[in-house]
């Protein structure tokens, strides 16, 4: 291909599409008591939900660095790309994005770089719309115009069994944080402008994934549409959310996905995260 696509290990793809998208995976750094190991490759999901459920031990995350970046992008361009179009997850959630285009500006106009302005498969159809136009022969100003209107048409809602992990590294708004707690509710929660939002209540785990279901497809609309959903040490509960989707969904609903969250979401959200990933389609052009 003659453009290049980058993402990020926060992407949560199935493995098996990382080589048949021809991307390449810059992995976050997860930090399990003070010891650093590249997310997907020396730390996994059960590591990060064990650290966690152990409560002494420390779970953080950083972003890669801009060298990795520079050694990326390089790499790819003497390879043969004539240019790199990199996708990440959203900069209001990891200082990802800034690293990656402090990296880019080394390249002079070579590499471009997209805010996903979400996470998880919000950030994968994003990422796999990009590979297929670059498949196509679009050059990189198409690749980029084909991930950013990839993440416009994306829609991420989630559960999680308790705000505390978010709140304590300041990915949600602590007033929201703390009225959770107090209500003693489930919270369903909305990537929204690339931040996190409290989307809704719910009293127990059962009707927090009926309302996702139910929020999915008020996304979906009545396009066509893939779907994604991940879990965190929660796979039942992942197989049922798919289970309904695609029940209430029907004729509407291509291309499906499921997959477990890595470790660098796992340090936020801890064990029990259910999320939907709604990606609707463009329309087909009518001749």
């Amino acid at each position: 291909m003659p453009v290049a696509v980058v993402t990020d290990s926060t992407t949560y793809l199935p493995p098996e599409l990382v080589p048949a998208y021809r991307l390449t995976v810059v992995p976050l750094t997860v930090v399990l008591n003070g010891v650093e190991g590249l997310e997907g490759v020396e730390v996994f999901p059960a590591d990060a939900t064990r650290a966690l459920s152990a409560r002494r031990v420390s779970v953080s995350t950083s972003r890669p660095s801009p060298e990795q970046f520079v050694q990326t992008y390089g790499s790819l361009l003497e390879a043969g790309a004539q240019g790199v179009v990199s996708v990440h997850l959203s900069a209001g959630l990891s200082g990802t994005v800034e690293a990656a285009e402090l990296a880019a500006a080394q390249f002079g106009g070579r590499v471009t770089v997209v805010d996903s302005r979400s996470c998880g498969m919000g950030l994968g159809f994003p990422t796999l719309a990009a590979s297929r136009a670059a498949a196509q022969g679009a050059d990189l100003a198409g690749v980029r115009a084909a991930a950013v209107e990839a993440a416009g048409r994306t829609s991420t809602f989630f559960y999680v069994d308790t705000l505390e992990l978010l709140r304590r590294g300041g990915r949600i708004n602590a007033a929201e944080a703390l009225l959770g707690t107090a209500l003693s509710v489930k919270p369903i929660l909305h990537v929204s402008d690339g931040g996190i939002v409290l989307k809704d209540k719910v009293r127990t785990a059962s009707r927090g994934a009926a309302r996702l279901v139910d929020l999915a497809v008020e996304a979906a609309d009545d396009t066509a549409v893939d779907l994604a959903v991940h879990h965190l040490a929660a796979p039942q509960r992942a197989e049922l959310l798919l289970e309904a989707l695609t029940a209430r969904l029907g004729d509407q609903l291509h291309d499906t996905y499921l997959t477990e969250a890595g470790a660098a979401v796992a340090a936020h959200v801890g064990p029990g995260l259910a999320c939907v990933v709604i990606h609707r389609r463009p329309a087909t052009p009518t001749t």
